[in-house]
């Protein structure tokens, strides 16, 4: 199969540059689930953008599959499916997964499990929009929206702490969310955000809807004169 590699490579981007934001604030044990090879496809792995771990873990899914068990030191294997084993039940402080629900069938089960192996956070990257992408060993079931997210923290216990979504034109529309077992801790720590809507507001526009608005967006910053305009007014008041 055959990608754009822009539809796909601008939201991972995006979504590593506000994880490098988050990351270095969470402490402790730290699992990536279902983690494949842990790469951030921009050269590093997410062991690196959580600086503050006292431990890193990842898990897979059984060997030969998507995102396959390897049995390496730190890696343990898990069907988030499955009944989750009672050790790994509040083993971590913080559980990431990025880009994983949607290739699961049985997302209430893995989400279920995901906030059951954390004692505080759970970060989540998942498509909002997003071109059809599977193999003959992994389907493409899913896509998420802000509120089903919020929601399914809600119903496992967990609090909404941050979140946030790419708006690029014609690109791929990633989630991030934070959820929080104790979102106290977080009130003035996390960076602020507000609940987002719409996700993707770009989804129906034109190639030139979208030069229109982000022309109205550069004017709006410089009291409705085009940026030549004002340039050349500073330029006037400084000689």
């Amino acid at each position: 199969m055959r990608h754009n590699p822009r539809k796909f490579r601008l939201a991972r981007k995006w979504s590593n540059e506000v994880l490098r934001q988050i990351a270095p604030l969470a402490e402790g044990d730290v699992v990536n689930a279902s983690a494949g090879e842990d790469i951030d496809k921009e050269g590093a792995t997410y062991s690196e953008y959580f600086s503050g771990a006292t431990s890193y873990t990842l898990t897979n899914y059984k060997s030969g599959s998507f995102r396959g068990f390897r049995d390496r030191d730190n890696e343990l294997e898990l069907d988030l499916t499955a009944a989750l084993p009672d050790s790994l039940a509040d083993r971590f402080d913080v559980v990431f997964n990025h880009t994983v629900l949607e290739h699961i069938f049985d997302v209430i089960a893995a989400f279920a499990n995901l906030c059951t192996m954390s004692r505080d956070l759970v970060i989540v990257v998942v498509p909002f929009c997003q071109q059809q992408h599977e193999e003959p060993d992994y389907g493409d079931y899913w896509r998420f929206t802000p509120t089903c997210i919020r929601k399914l923290f809600e119903i496992n216990g967990l609090d909404t702490v941050f979140e946030a979504a790419n708006n690029e034109f014609n690109v791929a529309s990633y989630l991030l969310a934070v959820g929080s077992k104790h979102p106290e801790r977080w009130a003035t720590r996390m960076p602020a955000s507000d609940p987002i809507y719409p996700a993707a507001g770009w989804v129906g526009n034109s190639p030139w809807q979208e030069w229109k608005r982000s022309v109205r967006a550069k004017l709006s910053l410089f009291g409705g004169r085009s940026e030549t305009s004002h340039l050349n007014e500073q330029r006037k008041k400084a000689a």
